[in-house]
């Protein structure tokens, strides 16, 4: 079996391509998220191995999500995917908790690479 994912983003476009990219290697994509306040509730449900958060979503930031979750699941294992030019906020993902962040548009090789840093 392979890993779990959990993939948030509010743009069907990006989630759509991360799960091809993470399918392809082997991974069992298990939920997808639109919204920081979904990703929060379905960490919780779906205890996956790695989330995938967008920085920028409707409710809840990606940010704010990821200190919710680490709060209350210290080891969650969570990559960041951000825009060019959200560097100081990828910094402040960094410092909620997030392990590791790649950026958009997704180069499938540097998705597995971030993938493998944070999975160890």
């Amino acid at each position: 079996m392979g890993r779990t994912v959990l993939i948030c983003d509010d743009a069907i476009f990006m989630r759509t391509m991360l799960r091809d990219i993470l399918k392809q290697s082997g991974f069992e994509v298990v939920g997808e998220a639109q919204t920081g306040k979904e990703a929060v509730e379905k960490y919780a449900q779906l205890k996956p191995d790695l989330v995938t958060m967008d920085i920028v979503m409707p409710d809840m930031g990606g940010i704010d999500a990821v200190r919710a979750i680490v709060k209350d699941h210290p080891g969650a294992k969570i990559l960041m995917c951000s825009a060019m030019g959200q560097q100081a906020l990828v910094i402040e993902a960094i410092q909620a908790g997030a392990r590791d962040f790649v950026v958009k548009p997704f180069q499938p090789s540097r998705v597995l690479e971030a993938v493998q840093r944070v999975l160890g």
